[in-house]
Order: structure tokens, then C-alpha cells, then sequence
């Protein structure tokens, strides 16, 4: 009966998160109408005509910035991922490290919980500064690299595939971990068989796409909107100015490809922990193992 409720409730679950999903598309909208707004307002001011803000893709510059802004979306959300599978890396390796430690797997001694807490907190803090700096810097990079219509479309082609990599992230965790929950009631050959294991692979990949990449993609569009808000008339004032926009585009760009260099050497290092890493003494007592006392019962 649990299970089935479970079920129920991933449904459920995903059905919500598309309505959080709509609603933020509709806030990236307004966004992106007071963008519009921000834009014929810098123009008439410098003396343009308000009527030559124009999102036509047939101009080449405004179609490189709707593709990059959907190739956005989908490096924002690898990176999310790929930060989730670090820390968990990370907290195998200090697991299998406590387990080598002389009492804890005889039980006459408590594990080190928080040196895996300490793991969690602080890889979550760390890694949030590349998508975020991803989120930020980018529209600076493309509103003065390329011009205020580049920057429009970029914002267009970011909400449109953020809605729908939102959507996909959401359905497809939902329907994974629903998989296996089918399976292990006995359908197609139920636990030990090689379905079993797939959809225990299809829910291990689909818990960091609805619990982090997918709820993300939300303040994501939201973000590079208001930032793109915040600079537009900047872009427009200074479209003239080859100095000033060669140096905010170098300045941030040179901030995010550092930001993403960083993210990619944590990815080929190998896990801060683990048996090989330190010596298998016994931790120091912490406040909360009250001189190792052995567990109750």
C-alpha cells in the first residue's frame, strides 16, 4: 500500500512541479516585456527610434544568442548534476573509509556523522558558485559582446528550452523512479533481474534531476532575466563605446570560464576521502560520541 501511495505521490509530485514551472516562465515573461520596455527606453533617450528593437532571428547575431542561450539551460543543468554525483562520490569514500575503522562495523563504537554532514554542507555551498556565476555572467558577456537584440534573444531561447528541460527533468525522475517501484512488485521478472537493475539505475539518475537540476532551471530563467533587466540600458548606452564593452565582456567571461575550469578540474579529482587517503586510525572523539561509548541495545 505504501509503495503504491508512493507512486501516487511522484505523480503528484510532477504534476506540481509543471505548475511551478509555468509559473516561473510567466515571471521570466514579465521580465522579459520590461526588458523590452528598459531598451526603447535607453534608445528614444539617445535619440534611436524605439521601433528598431527588433528579436527577427533572421538577423544572424539575434540567432547565435537564442542558441546560446538554450545551450545554457543544458550546461547549467550537467553542472548541477554533475556537482550532486561529486558529493556523493565524496560521502562513498568517507563511508567506506568509517567502515575501516577499528569498532565501527563490530558496533562497539558510533560512526563520525558529522564529518559526512560536513561533506554534504560544504560541497553544496562550493559548488553552487559555478551555476550561479553561469547565471549572472552570462547575459553580461552577451549583451556587450553582441548588442541589446543578441541579449533579447538570448532571454527567448533560454525560457523556451528552460520551460521544457524543467518539464523533462521533472516527468522523467517521476516516471524512473515509478519504474521500479513497478518492477519490484513482481512485474517484468521483479527484484534480481536485469529490469531491476536498470530501473534502479533510471532512479539513481533521476533523484538529482527532479530534486536539483530541475527545481533550479526556475530561478534560473528568473535570474538571467533580472540581470539582463538590470544591464539593458548600460547595453544600450555604451553600444558605441568599444572600450567599455571590450572590457565588461572580457571581465566577465574571463570570471566564468575560470568559474568552470575550477568546476571541471573537481571533476577529475579523485575523492578528498577514502581508505587509501589517510590512515585507518580511529577519529577523535567528537562532543557527541561521549568518549566512544559503545550503542545502546
Amino acid at each position: 500500500m505504501l509503495t503504491h501511495l508512493d507512486a501516487v505521490g511522484n505523480t503528484t509530485k510532477a504534476i506540481t512541479k509543471g505548475m511551478a514551472i509555468a509559473t516561473a516562465v510567466l515571471a521570466a515573461t514579465a521580465l522579459f516585456g520590461a526588458f523590452r520596455t528598459a531598451v526603447q527606453g535607453a534608445l528614444a533617450e539617445g535619440g534611436h527610434a524605439a521601433a528598431s528593437f527588433s528579436l527577427s532571428v533572421d538577423r544572424p547575431n539575434v540567432l547565435v544568442g537564442v542558441l546560446v542561450g538554450g545551450a545554457v539551460v543544458f550546461l547549467f543543468a550537467g553542472m548541477l548534476i554533475m556537482a550532486v554525483g561529486r558529493a556523493a562520490g565524496r560521502v562513498v569514500a568517507e563511508v567506506r573509509d568509517q567502515f575501516h575503522q577499528p569498532g565501527i562495523m563490530e558496533g562497539t563504537r558510533l560512526p563520525d556523522y558529522a564529518r559526512v554532514v560536513d561533506i554534504c554542507t560544504r560541497d553544496a555551498l562550493r559548488e553552487l558558485a559555478t551555476p550561479a556565476l553561469l547565471a549572472v555572467m552570462t547575459p553580461i558577456v552577451l549583451g556587450f559582446a553582441l548588442g541589446y537584440a543578441p541579449l533579447g534573444g538570448y532571454l527567448a531561447g533560454a525560457i523556451m528550452a528552460g520551460a521544457l528541460m524543467a518539464v523533462f527533468l521533472a516527468t522523467s525522475s517521476a516516471a524512473w523512479d515509478n519504474a521500479k517501484k513497478l518492477v519490484e512488485d513482481g512485474h517484468f521478472g521483479g527484484k534480481g533481474t536485469d529490469a531491476h537493475a536498470a530501473t534502479v539505475t533510471g532512479d539513481t539518475v533521476g533523484d538529482p534531476f527532479k530534486d536539483t537540476a530541475g527545481p533550479a532551471i526556475n530561478p534560473l530563467i528568473k535570474v538571467m532575466n533580472l540581470v539582463a533587466l538590470l544591464i539593458a540600458p548600460s547595453v544600450v548606452t555604451y553600444g558605441g563605446n568599444t572600450a567599455v564593452r571590450a572590457a565588461a565582456t572580457v571581465l566577465a567571461l574571463a570570471i566564468l570560464i575560470a568559474a568552470i575550469v575550477v568546476s571541471e578540474r573537481r571533476s577529475g579529482a579523485a575523492p578528498a576521502a577514502g581508505p587509501e587517503a589517510r590512515p585507518l586510525a580511529p577519529p577523535a572523539p567528537s562532543a557527541g560520541h561521549q568518549g566512544n561509548r559503545a550503542p545502546s541495545g
